[in-house]
């Protein structure tokens, strides 16, 4: 759990949008709606995770803002200097470098371009598959949007849940479940599902 979390009260989490403080929606309020609480008996089979367990929501809402906190800054690491040697390469050629007299000069600045683009596209496609494609982030993502959707039914129903909560948008190609991935931080109620569904 990062440093963030202990400022935060016992049922807070931090939301997506501006880094808000959101208080979880008790289990009870959702499983009030008989729609919803067949939803996350469904998506407890389908996922192993107990989404009415408010210990364990609670803890899985905190990893996915750090999940998401991960992958900002990891985007913006290796994305940023990428989106602005890009283009600056490109410009500088337009500009400058495709009109010098020599063909030695201009030769070496292409190839000392190409060398530091592909160099920083590598680091930005490693940084992000290791982010996006982790398996284990895969999981946490997808129970964070299956929460999301039983959370909107269970709002839908007539259950007082505050608009958008949890805050969290799907990820549709980097949230699929992996059953056979064990997770790193599994909290002890949940491998207790796991155990159920063997």
């Amino acid at each position: 759990m990062s440093d963030e979390n202990h400022d935060l009260g016992p049922w807070e989490f931090i939301g997506r949008r501006g880094g808000e403080t959101t208080t979880l929606v008790g289990g009870s309020v959702i499983a009030a709606v008989p729609e919803a609480e067949r939803a996350a008996q469904e998506a407890r089979r389908e996922l192993r995770f107990d989404f009415l367990d408010d210990q364990a929501v609670l803890e899985l809402l905190r990893r996915r803002h750090a999940d998401e906190e991960d992958m900002f800054k990891a985007g913006f690491v290796h994305g940023v200097p990428l989106a602005l040697v890009g283009p600056g390469v490109v410009l500088y050629w337009a500009g400058v470098a495709q009109y010098w007299e020599t063909v030695a000069p201009r030769d070496a600045y292409l190839a000392v371009a190409i060398t530091v683009v592909v160099t920083q596209f590598f680091f930005f496609v490693r940084s992000a598959m290791s982010h996006w494609g982790d398996p284990v982030r895969q999981n946490l993502r997808a129970r964070a949007a299956a929460y999301r959707k039983i959370a909107h039914i269970a709002r839908r129903g007539g259950a007082d849940i505050p608009a958008h909560y949890p805050h969290y948008g799907p990820y549709p190609f980097a949230a699929t479940f992996r059953p056979d991935v064990d997770d790193r931080e599994q909290s002890k109620g949940n491998e207790a599902v796991d155990q159920a569904n063997r």
